[in-house]
């Protein structure tokens, strides 16, 4: 089977200019990354910040060209630097950002939100468009009479919603989710991470999960792939990584992720009352 994304040794470099007093350079924010994703399964990319992982989702996302390297989509090769992409291929890869607050615009009712890109991108009928975007609020749990709100009439949680709704709205292949839960509260994450599991069942989505929080990606991911300083310095099965881990770094950020030890709470309660 083809896999929805594939990508062969991945390179993003930038080029800062220098002035009458510095000499321009080259940062290498991606150093040759490979992975591919199977249809329906969810890929997490976890790491520091700085080490590459929205450069990363920006080449999937096809904002950024890529500087080496191939990457695949349905198995077809995409370069955004040398050929101009159809209205099919972009409609195939859609992403969710991190902030419910800055993603949607203020000035536009939920309604044109969800009904722009079909507007550009199809020649669907404006009734259609309406129907369709209805049929989509109720998917991540919202109600019609949302359809004609602005956003600042919502809370975090569910302008998120809102978020994944318009990604949805072109029916994609592959959703690219960066840190899309790390803005909401404990128990909305929760809502919102059961909804995108639903979601990606129903629809057969496949996931590029790119977050920080590693309670998270055990929870919803499939294959974990660990960045540091551009690179992919471990790449397997969920319980693989997080059960055996075999880099160094990958054993470091492990460590420093905080654990509630129930027994300790409990030791140090009773010492309190014996106190």
């Amino acid at each position: 089977m083809t896999p929805v994304l594939e990508a062969r040794n991945l390179v993003r470099d930038y080029h800062i200019p220098g002035s009458l007093l510095k000499k321009g350079k080259t940062v290498h924010a991606v150093k040759g990354v490979s992975f591919k994703v199977e249809e329906g399964k969810t890929l997490a990319i976890v790491g520091e910040s700085g080490c590459g992982k929205s450069t990363l989702a920006r080449m999937v996302t096809m904002i950024d060209p890529v500087t080496a390297g191939d990457m695949l989509i349905d198995g077809t090769k995409v370069d955004i630097a040398s050929e101009p992409l159809s209205s099919d291929m972009r409609s195939k890869v859609q992403i969710v950002f991190q902030n419910p607050y800055g993603s949607l615009n203020p000035r536009k009712k939920i309604g044109d939100i969800l009904t722009e890109p079909l507007v550009i991108n199809t020649k669907i009928p404006a009734g259609e468009r309406r129907d369709r975007a209805m049929a989509m609020l109720k998917k991540v749990g919202l109600e019609e009479k949302h359809y004609t709100r602005y956003p600042h009439m919502f809370s975090g949680g569910q302008r998120q919603r809102v978020a994944i709704a318009r990604a949805l709205m072109l029916n994609p292949r592959l959703l690219v989710l960066d840190e899309p839960v790390s803005a909401l509260d404990l128990s909305v994450q929760a809502q919102v991470l059961n909804l995108l599991a639903d979601l990606q069942d129903e629809f057969h989505l496949t996931y590029v999960f790119i977050s920080h929080d590693l309670s998270v990606v055990r929870h919803i991911a499939d294959e974990v792939m660990v960045m540091y300083f551009g690179e992919a310095v471990e790449y397997g099965s969920r319980d693989q990584v997080f059960d055996d881990p075999q880099h160094s770094y990958t054993k470091t950020l492990f460590a420093a992720t905080p654990r509630v030890d129930v027994d300790a709470i409990r030791a140090r309660l009773e010492r309190r009352k014996r106190a």
